[in-house]
């Protein structure tokens, strides 16, 4: 039998102790949630819903999304953007989520386990956090064209 510890327990048994990153262990959880008003236009093939800023230095550790049924076969992707909404990564936590679903955890349905942990900077594709915030956002992938109401809930980790 064999015990494995994570990088977490072995700085913490460490003589001394190693400081964890606080966005990993012991960190402070933020929420960003709210819903959006869709109008029947709002939900066309490369359509983007900005949801709300999030620090380039958090750890988003869960990205709740549901919808009404917006029409059509309306499906949309759930990635990153810049504050000057320039695409970063589209589809980095969730790709062709169907609409008129319950709000569900998206966080990892398109990003590997391994991502857990790693701070949204990173996610985006960038060496450091001096971007601050990026967007997460919504960006439909097949047309929709009816309106309805989209609702968000991301619990995200920072220091």
């Amino acid at each position: 039998m064999t015990t494995k510890n994570s990088t977490l327990v072995a700085n913490f048994e460490a003589t001394p102790a190693v400081a964890n990153d606080a966005h990993n262990l012991h960190g402070v959880v933020r929420v960003a949630q709210g819903t959006v008003a869709l109008a029947a236009g709002d939900s066309t093939d490369n359509d983007i819903v900005m949801l709300a800023p999030v620090p380039a230095n958090a750890t988003i550790t869960q990205l709740f999304i549901g919808s009404d049924s917006l029409g059509g076969s309306c499906t949309f992707n759930v990635g990153l953007y810049t504050t000057a909404g320039v695409v970063k990564d589209e589809d980095v936590f969730a790709t062709s989520v169907a609409d008129g679903a319950a709000m569900a955890d998206v966080r990892h349905e398109a990003a590997d386990i391994n991502t857990a942990g790693q701070q949204v900077y990173e996610l985006a594709g960038d060496s450091n956090a001096d971007e601050g915030m990026y967007y997460v956002a919504v960006t439909f992938n097949a047309t929709g064209g009816t309106a309805g109401d989209m609702s968000f809930v991301i619990h995200y980790v920072v220091n």
